[in-house]
C-alpha cells in the first residue's frame, strides 16, 4: 500500500465520503438516532447543498445512500447527521442532478434545505422540525406502548383462555404491537426486497410475518418489540463512538471578547470575529480562536489540541489555539484563523473524513456480510422446505426453525463491530494529539517494520542553540568578553549569531562599524577596538589558529557542532559551539520503536559528521547524511525492499518525495507554523513535536487490529452456536433476538474500549 496521495491537499480526500459505509444495524424506527440537533452552518462544507431525508434514521440508510452515490461522477463529499435526518452533498457543477436521481432510485426522497448560496430553502424550517419530535418523543413512546401490548398478548396466551374472543384479543394485541414497533421496518424491508437486497429490515419483516402466519402471535410481537428496543440501545452506543470527536466542538467557546476601533471591548460570537481582530482572554477561559499573542504572558493547557499534558508558556509572538485553556494571566492575541478554519476545526474535519473511509478489515467484513446474509436466507428456505421430507418434522416446526434462522442471520453484530472499533480508535488518537487520516492508515501502522526520520525539526528541535562556550584568553575577563560577543551577535540576523546572543543572555553594549563578512562571520568595533565573530576559516585567514585550537575545533566539529570564535586583532578570545539539539522525547521514542520491532533510520541532508553525532545521541544506528530529496526517496524504496512496510516522519515539505513513497507518512508539529502543509501532506499528523506519539500510533494500531478480530470472532461464534441450537436443538425466536442483541452490544462495548487513552504495551 504505497501512499500515492500523501502530497495532495485535504480536499481531494473528500471523495472518500462517497464510498459505501458499513451497513450497521438499524432499527428502522424514528427512535433510533441521536437527539435532533440542526446541522450547524460550520458543519456544512462550503458550496454544499443540504437535504433532509425523512426516512433516513440510522446507519443502514446512510450506507444505502453512500452505495447509491458511488457510481455518480462528480460527487466530492458527503456529510450525514442522522439525528436530524440531514445530509450535505458537495458535488461538481452538473453532478447534483445525477446524485439526487440516484438517491431517489434507492428509495429515498431528498428535501432541499438550502440553496447554492447556503440560504435556507423554502419550507426548510418546517421540514426539519418533526425530526426531533419524532426521534425523541413519539418514537420512544411507541416502543414502550408496543412492548406493553406484546406483554399483554403473552399474558393472554399464557392464561390459555379458550374462545374466539380471547384468540381475537391475543391476535389483535400482537398485531398492534407489531404495527407500533415495526411499521418502518416493514416499509424499509419491503423496499429492500424490491431492490433485490436482503438487509436486516427485510430479514426481520420476513421472520415476524412468518411467525405471525403460523400462529405464534405473541412471540412475533415480542420479537419485533425487543428488536426495536435493542436497536435503540445499540444506536445510542454507536452514537457515542460516531460523535466522539464532536465533543471537541464544545471546547471552543461560542463568544469572544473583541477590541473595538475606539479601544473598548465588546463580546461577539466567535464565528463572526474577523481575521486580525484582537481578542482578550482571562485566566481560566478557553481560547475561542487561533491567534498570535500580542500582549501578556501566561501558561496555556494545550491538551485538547496537541495532547500535551504539561501547560505551555506563551508570550508575545507565540501562537495560541482554539479550545485550549488559559491558566495564569490575561492575554491579548491577534486572530489568525476564522472559526471554521481553526486548528481545532480542521482536526474535527480531518477525523470526520477519516470516519468516512473504510479500513481493510471493515471492507473484508462488508464483503463477507454481503455473501453471508443471502447464504443464511437460502439455508432458512432449505430448512423450511426440505426438513419435513428429510427429518420428518412437521411443516409448522420446520417453518418455525427457519424463521429462527432468519433472526440469527442478522449481520448487525458482525458489520457494526468494525466501524465502532475504528472510529473509537480514531477519536482516542485525536484526543492524544495524533491525527490519523483514515482507517487504512490506522490499521496498517501495525505492519511497519522500519521508520525513516528526518533530522532537523523531527529528531532535533529544528533551531540552533548555544551548547558550549569557553574563554580562551586567560588574560581577559570572561564577563566582559562574553558581553562583547553577545552584543556583536545580537546585531546579526544569522541563525548561529542569534543562538549565541540568546544563549549568552547578556546586556548588549553599543558596537559600531558593524559589517558582515560573507561566508566567514561579522566584524564590529567596541570602545575603539576591532573584533571579529566568525568561523574557522576566518580565524585561519587572520593567522590566529594554533595546533591546540585546531584540535579543540575538530572535537566540536566531529560532534556535529558549528563553532564560532571571537577574536581581536591579536588573539582568539572565546569559543562558542552551536548545535541543533535533539528533542527530549527522541531517545525514548527510538527505544520504544526498537522494542516494538521497528527499525529507526535517520535520513538527512546535513553533513555526515553532524548526522552521526545526532544519531548516536538519539540512539539510531542507521544514519545517512548528505542526502538530496531524491536520494531520500531512493532510501525509502531500499528500506521497503529490505524490511517490508516503511514509514517516513518529516516536516511535509522538504521531505515530500520520501513522504509520498513511504507506506505511511508522519508529519511532525501539526499545531505549529506548518499546520496547513503538515495536515495536507501526511497520513498521520503528530499535533505536537513529541516523537513518542509515533510508537504510540503503532501500539494503537495493534490494539485496534486485535479488537477488530476479537469482535469478528465473538459475533460469528455466538451465531454459530445458535445456528446449531436452531437446527438441532430448541432455540426460540426470543433466544435468537437476545443472542443477536447481546452479540451486538458486546462488540460495541469492546470497540468502545479503544476510546480510552492508549497505554504502553
Amino acid at each position: 500500500m504505497t501512499n500515492q496521495n500523501a502530497l495532495k491537499p485535504m480536499a481531494p480526500h473528500a471523495h472518500s465520503h462517497a464510498q459505501a459505509a458499513p451497513e450497521t444495524a438499524c432499527c428502522g424506527n424514528p427512535a433510533c438516532g441521536s437527539p435532533a440537533v440542526a446541522m450547524p452552518a460550520a458543519d456544512i462544507p462550503k458550496g454544499a447543498l443540504l437535504f433532509r431525508i425523512p426516512t433516513m434514521d440510522c446507519a443502514v440508510e446512510e450506507s444505502e445512500i453512500r452505495r447509491a452515490l458511488e457510481p455518480v461522477a462528480g460527487v466530492r463529499g458527503l456529510r450525514f447527521r442522522l439525528g436530524d435526518r440531514t445530509m450535505a452533498i458537495t458535488a461538481d457543477d452538473g453532478a447534483m442532478a445525477g446524485a439526487l436521481d440516484a438517491i431517489r432510485k434507492a428509495g429515498f426522497k431528498p428535501e432541499p434545505l438550502n440553496d447554492a448560496a447556503g440560504s435556507p430553502a423554502a419550507g426548510a424550517q418546517a421540514a426539519t422540525a418533526p425530526a426531533g419530535i419524532v426521534g425523541m418523543g413519539s418514537g420512544l413512546v411507541r416502543l414502550i406502548a408496543a412492548l406493553a401490548l406484546a406483554i399483554a398478548a403473552e399474558a393472554v396466551s399464557f392464561l390459555a383462555l379458550e374462545g374466539a374472543g380471547f384468540m381475537a384479543a391475543e391476535m389483535g394485541l400482537a398485531l398492534a404491537a407489531i404495527a407500533l414497533a415495526g411499521l418502518d421496518t416493514y416499509k424499509k424491508g419491503f423496499a429492500a426486497l424490491l431492490r433485490g437486497r436482503l438487509n436486516i429490515n427485510a430479514l426481520m419483516a420476513a421472520a415476524v410475518t412468518g411467525a405471525f402466519l403460523i400462529g405464534h402471535w405473541p412471540e412475533a410481537a415480542m420479537v419485533m418489540a425487543l428488536y426495536a428496543i435493542a436497536e435503540l440501545i445499540e444506536a445510542r452506543a454507536v452514537d457515542r463512538a460516531r460523535n466522539a470527536i464532536q465533543g471537541l466542538l464544545a471546547l471552543a467557546p461560542e463568544l469572544a471578547e473583541v477590541r473595538q476601533p475606539d479601544g473598548s471591548w465588546k463580546t461577539a460570537k466567535a464565528d463572526a470575529v474577523a481575521l486580525d481582530a484582537v481578542v482578550r482572554i482571562r485566566p481560566g477561559e478557553r481560547v475561542p480562536l487561533d491567534g498570535v499573542v500580542t500582549e501578556g504572558a501566561s501558561a496555556i493547557d494545550q491538551a485538547p489540541v496537541t495532547g500535551e499534558s504539561i501547560p505551555v508558556d506563551k508570550m508575545v509572538g507565540d501562537p495560541v489555539f482554539a479550545g485550549t485553556i488559559n491558566q495564569t494571566a490575561a492575554l491579548e492575541f491577534r486572530v489568525t484563523a476564522v472559526a471554521a478554519n481553526t486548528t481545532l476545526a480542521r482536526i474535527i474535519h480531518a477525523v470526520e473524513e477519516a470516519q468516512g473511509t473504510r479500513a481493510p478489515t471493515q471492507r473484508f467484513v462488508d464483503r463477507f456480510a454481503a455473501v453471508y446474509t443471502p447464504a443464511v436466507f437460502v439455508l432458512a428456505v432449505a430448512v423450511a422446505l426440505l426438513t419435513p421430507w428429510l427429518m420428518g418434522w412437521s411443516w409448522t416446526e420446520a417453518i418455525y426453525k427457519a424463521l429462527v434462522l432468519l433472526v440469527i442471520a442478522c449481520p448487525c453484530a458482525l458489520v457494526i463491530s468494525t466501524p465502532v472499533t475504528v472510529v473509537s480508535a480514531l477519536a482516542s488518537a485525536a484526543r492524544r494529539g495524533i491525527l490519523i487520516k483514515g482507517g487504512t492508515y490506522l490499521e496498517e501502522a501495525r505492519r511497519l517494520k522500519a521508520v525513516a526520520l528526518d533530522k532537523t525539526g523531527t529528531i532535533t528541535e529544528g533551531k540552533p542553540k548555544l551548547v558550549a562556550s569557553r574563554l580562551l584568553d586567560r588574560a581577559s575577563d570572561e564577563a566582559a568578553v562574553f558581553a562583547i560577543a553577545a552584543s556583536i551577535a545580537g546585531r546579526s540576523d544569522h541563525p548561529v549569531s542569534k543562538a549565541i546572543a540568546e544563549g549568552l543572555d547578556r546586556e548588549h553594549q553599543p558596537v559600531g562599524d558593524f559589517r558582515a563578512l560573507p561566508g566567514r562571520g561579522v566584524q564590529a568595533e567596541h570602545e575603539g577596538r576591532s573584533y571579529v565573530l566568525g568561523n574557522h576559516r576566518l580565524i585561519e585567514e587572520k593567522g590566529l589558529c594554533s595546533p591546540a585550537l585546531e584540535a579543540e575545533l575538530k572535537q566540536h566539529e566531529e560532534a556535529g557542532r558549528t563553532v564560532t570564535l571571537l577574536a581581536s586583532g591579536q588573539a582568539v578570545l572565546a569559543l562558542f559551539a552551536v548545535a541543533d539539539t535533539i528533542k527530549p522525547s527522541s531517545q525514548a521514542a527510538m527505544a520504544e520503536l526498537r522494542a516494538l520491532g521497528v527499525t529507526p533510520v535517520m535520513l538527512t541532508g546535513d553533513n555526515a559528521a553532524t548526522a552521526r553525532a545526532i544519531g548516536m545521541h538519539a540512539g539510531i544506528d542507521d544514519v545517512r547524511g548528505n542526502l538530496l530529496p531524491e536520494e531520500k526517496l531512493e532510501a525509502i524504496k531500499a528500506l521497503q525492499q529490505r524490511h517490508g512496510m516503511a514509514g517516513m516522519a518529516g516536516d511535509g515539505i522538504n521531505d515530500a518525495p520520501a513522504l509520498a513513497q513511504a507506506d505511511i507518512g508522519f508529519a511532525m508539529g501539526g499545531a505549529g507554523a506548518g499546520t496547513d502543509t503538515a495536515m495536507e501532506a501526511a497520513d498521520v499528523v503528530i499535533m505536537n513535536d513529541d516523537l513518542r506519539r509515533l510508537p504510540e500510533t503503532i501500539r494503537l494500531s495493534r490494539r485496534t487490529h486485535a479488537v477488530l478480530w476479537q469482535n469478528i470472532t465473538l459475533a460469528l461464534g455466538i451465531k454459530a452456536v445458535f445456528f446449531v441450537l436452531a437446527v438441532f436443538g430448541s432455540a426460540t425466536m426470543w433466544m435468537a433476538v437476545f443472542a443477536d442483541m447481546g452479540a451486538s452490544l458486546l462488540v460495541v462495548a469492546n470497540g468502545l474500549r479503544l476510546m480510552r487513552s492508549p497505554k504502553t504495551d
